[in-house]
């Protein structure tokens, strides 16, 4: 975890990012009864109710409810695609959840 300097007390403090990766971001996408995914990334492409949208290290936060598609994750090393009927996307601190069947 990275430190910082909470503002309104002047003491030092974990950020809660738990990303070892500077370059990347986790990825972990699930439903209630298995594990798709769950390893650093490069980046993440979903479709949403207004198109396709990619999700890069250091995104805004950001939440929505997916489409039906495919969810295309890229690692280092190689490209996972996952077929999905609907899910939900949350965006945070370079950490990335999708909840599937929901």
């Amino acid at each position: 975890m990275a430190k910082k300097q909470d503002a309104s007390n002047g003491k030092i403090v974990d950020d809660g990012n738990t990303n070892t990766d500077p370059d990347g971001m986790h990825v972990k996408v699930y439903s209630p009864f298995q594990t798709y995914f769950d390893s650093p990334a490069l980046s993440i492409t979903a479709v949403n109710e207004t198109g396709p949208f990619d999700i890069l290290p250091k995104h805004h936060n950001f939440i929505t409810l997916l489409n039906a598609g495919d969810i295309v994750i890229h690692t280092a090393q190689e490209k996972h695609t996952i077929k999905i009927a609907r899910g939900l996307m949350h965006v945070k601190a370079d950490r990335v959840v999708v909840f599937l069947d929901v």
